[in-house]
């Protein structure tokens, strides 16, 4: 049985807090009640590494802090933790953008991953002075990780292509280990860069069901081009002691949502040009009513935050069976995020671990770790299952 892999997040999309802090996909952050620092972030580094986390996403776009420097820095301050760093090609030269990497790479100890955020919006794009169309960027985006792969291979690249030209181009920074390219779209468009030219596809958490097809189309897909990829799901998480504490957390947040937030993120939201966030969209309505969209599966995070906006809820076990729903459906990686997200690593981390440990599914990826119990975070009340 392969063992799963678990990522945490860094917030640098407008920092962190006790209610969902929303923004994404061209709407400016809510309220934070602790700033994107150096301080908090490497916290959440160190806990997530200490927690047998792989590594941490850092989002991409104008509302966030930038994700390279802010890895740069946190690289400092953690040992193990890997950084998966979320960046935008075309806004970067391939050049420079694949010395960055072996930069990155061999000055950290191998410990970069990349995700590649093709599309953005357009009203955002335009500020960092790129003014092509949806179906354009995917297509430079392609022609871009061409480009990159061909560098480090450590031979002369020279390319005259349509949006990229390059003359014996020698790259020195190999990257050791070459980083893993993440990457997640749902356009047919984005299908088809991921089937030629990533390792790992990661899509939002819809229900089972519907990851299920997407995988299998985007399987299809590689098998023609003769690859084989890694899935992958960016999802919430809201995992507690018992159901009935793990929904009181929901209730909690969604009492911070005021009718006002959701018109005014949804309307924004609207605007979107991606496929994945109209699909977003579609599961939570843009309503409080109705957000259990699949056992122990809600749609409340979504209502004011734009990109992952579904959440696993529920007891330790439950989650954890929700997860093995998911493994049945394709996925291997989870990349998971919660509010505050110090607390809720500990949460998952000591919590729904553990649990996956005792069912084979997870091992912490430190040699030398002793094997961990779960961690109660309370006095057992009502049902656990």
């Amino acid at each position: 049985m392969t063992d799963l892999k678990f990522h945490w997040f860094l917030p640098t999309n407008g920092g962190d807090g006790r209610q969902v802090v929303g923004g994404g996909h061209g709407t400016p952050a809510g309220a934070a009640g602790r700033p994107a620092s150096v301080a908090y972030l490497g916290q959440i580094a160190r806990s997530a590494e200490q927690l047998g986390f792989e590594a941490a996403l850092t989002p991409t776009g104008a509302w966030c802090e930038d994700a390279w420097i802010s890895t740069a820095m946190l690289a400092s301050v953690s040992e193990r933790l890997k950084f998966l760093v979320a960046f935008r090609p075309g806004l970067t030269a391939p050049f420079l953008a694949a010395q960055m990497a072996g930069t990155f790479q061999n000055l950290s100890g191998g410990r970069l991953l990349l995700n590649v955020v093709t599309g953005g919006e357009s009203h955002e794009q335009r500020m960092y002075g790129d003014f092509l169309d949806k179906d354009a960027r995917y297509a430079r985006c392609g022609e871009f990780l061409s480009i990159v792969q061909a560098l480090w291979s450590g031979k002369p690249v020279t390319v005259d292509g349509e949006h990229f030209q390059l003359a014996d181009a020698v790259l020195a920074q190999i990257p050791d280990p070459l980083p893993l390219v993440y990457f997640g779209g749902s356009s047919p468009a984005a299908l088809d860069v991921a089937a030629r030219h990533v390792d790992v596809y990661l899509t939002w958490g819809e229900p089972p069901a519907a990851v299920a097809e997407k995988v299998r189309r985007v399987r299809d897909l590689a098998d023609a081009q003769g690859r084989e990829l890694a899935f992958g799901l960016r999802v919430h998480t809201i995992a507690r002691d018992t159901a009935e504490e793990a929904w009181a957390e929901a209730d909690r947040l969604l009492a911070g949502i005021s009718e006002e937030q959701i018109r005014k993120v949804q309307d924004g939201l609207r605007r979107s040009e991606s496929e994945g966030q109209r699909r977003m969209l579609a599961l939570n309505g843009g309503t409080k009513d109705g957000l259990e969209i699949h056992p122990n599966l809600w749609a409340g995070v979504g209502l004011v935050r734009g990109g992952a906006g579904t959440a696993l809820v529920g007891s330790h076990q439950q989650v954890a069976d929700l997860i093995e729903q998911y493994v049945e459906a394709g996925i291997t990686e989870f990349v998971l995020s919660g509010y505050p997200h110090l607390e809720e690593a500990y949460r998952f981390g000591e919590g729904v671990l553990p649990e996956l440990t005792a069912r084979g599914r997870w091992h912490h990826p430190a040699p030398g770790r002793q094997p961990v119990s779960a961690v109660p975070f309370g006095a057992a009340t009502g049902r656990t299952a």
